[in-house]
């Protein structure tokens, strides 16, 4: 069986420049944004070596035009795209699955994930893994799946957790800013 050949897109959105690659199957990458074309296509490339410019398929063009639309701030949904996501651990598909049905300004925990797929809370770890390694972020949502408490937790997107708040809050959740750990008891 031959090499799967992959091609890839770098366009501009409100929020930056994304990176988009696709197989003959569906879309296997999804580059949030970033300040420059180069570093998106830099970034993309660092996950899918080998795969080269091309011309998008039609499913491929509305994604694009759905990401221009989402960080201009409108409610898009990403439910509907065909992905390749390649060999998957069969819990990280579950995983996928469930946080795709996540839609716009809906968020859940790691920990509740977990639950919902019938896994005990040690498997939100699993869970933190399998987000911190989602190939087409944005696509699977794990921007809305945040840290015990509400809390954003961690993101590896570029700009981190403040890339993943501004996402949200793109979506109308709002954090409140943490508060002193500990308040002064006043001698």
């Amino acid at each position: 069986m031959g090499q799967t050949v992959h091609h890839y897109l770098i366009f501009e959105t409100a929020g930056g420049f994304c990176g988009i690659a696709w197989s003959d199957i569906g879309i296997t990458r999804f580059q949030l944004p970033t300040k420059s074309a180069e570093a998106a296509e830099r970034l993309l490339l660092r996950r899918l070596p080998g795969a080269e410019p091309g011309q998008p398929s039609e499913q491929v063009l509305q994604a694009v035009a759905a990401a221009k639309r989402y960080f201009e701030g409108e409610e898009i949904d990403f439910f509907g795209f065909k992905l390749d996501l390649g060999e998957q651990d069969g819990f990280f598909e579950q995983i996928y699955a469930a946080a795709r049905q996540l839609g716009w300004g809906h968020t859940t925990t790691y920990g509740a994930l977990a639950k919902q797929l019938g896994a005990g809370p040690e498997a939100a770890r699993d869970v933190g893994q399998a987000m911190a390694r989602n190939p087409v972020p944005l696509i699977i949502p794990c921007h809305r799946v945040l840290a015990a408490g509400g809390k954003v937790g961690g993101f590896s997107a570029p700009g981190g957790s403040v890339a993943k708040a501004r996402m949200l809050e793109l979506e109308g959740v709002h954090f409140q800013s943490p508060q002193p750990a500990q308040k002064s008891f006043g001698f």
